[in-house]
């Protein structure tokens, strides 16, 4: 057994993707999968800003991708949106401010249906939350998990509809973060009826140190697949 680090790479089967959009783009990412069986659901990541340095591999994304496969039988999707570069590649298009991205949101969903991906999870981080909002209503999507969502591009319009659909939604919010803080989420997600506002006691809106991410990877677990919570810190 040995400590579960910050670099800490599992064992996974990792595959580098292509995802084609509808507006004739294609996209650069990665699946992992568990290393020797079946993943019982799935995460479709969706990374932030990419103008602020977001990208595919922005940290507890890729700490998801390396980690949760083997603790916790999940398959792990990311992707660089439109315009986005990163060590995988730079996929194509430009930048489009959440607009021409909802085209991304599909094609990765598209992808995971085509791959018979199983319960399929939205987990979005900050500009990834407002796509998830935004685009992510599609009967393949069961719920959606918000890291540091900021309600910058989603309207009360987007969150009725989200509570209309019926899908569970849990929001991580920081205590300290920088654009939506605990109190206020409350009462902007109030129109998304069944959302749950998890505070975070003592995070920013980055997340930065083990024990923010290990918070951020164990919630996750415990409402994509709560048998394998909370998830250990060896193996």
């Amino acid at each position: 057994m040995a400590e579960i680090r910050a670099d800490t790479v599992l064992p996974a089967r990792r595959e580098e993707v292509e995802l084609h959009t509808a507006d004739g783009l294609t996209l650069v990412g990665e699946l992992a999968l568990p290393a020797e069986k079946d993943p019982v659901a799935t995460l479709v990541t969706l990374h932030p800003l990419p103008t602020s340095g977001g990208f595919m591999d922005s940290h507890v994304l890729r700490k998801a991708a390396n980690r949760l496969p083997a603790l916790a039988d999940l398959a792990v999707l990311r992707f660089n949106t439109r315009g986005t570069e990163s060590p995988r590649g730079r996929s194509g298009g430009s930048f489009d401010a959440g607009d021409g991205e909802r085209f991304d949101v599909a094609a990765a969903l598209e992808f995971a249906e085509f791959r018979d991906l199983p319960r399929v999870w939205l987990l979005g981080w900050s500009f990834g939350t407002d796509l998830a909002l935004v685009h992510g209503r599609d009967p393949l999507v069961e719920g959606l998990i918000l890291l540091s969502p900021p309600l910058r591009w989603s309207t009360p319009q987007d969150l009725r509809a989200w509570a209309e659909f019926g899908r569970p939604v849990t929001a991580l919010v920081p205590e300290f973060d920088d654009f939506l803080r605990p109190a206020e989420a409350s009462e902007r997600f109030a129109a998304l009826t069944q959302a749950e506002i998890v505070p975070v006691a003592g995070a920013k809106h980055l997340w930065v140190g083990e024990n923010s991410v290990r918070r951020v990877l164990d919630e996750v677990v415990a409402r994509v697949n709560p048998a394998r919570s909370p998830l250990p810190t060896q193996f």
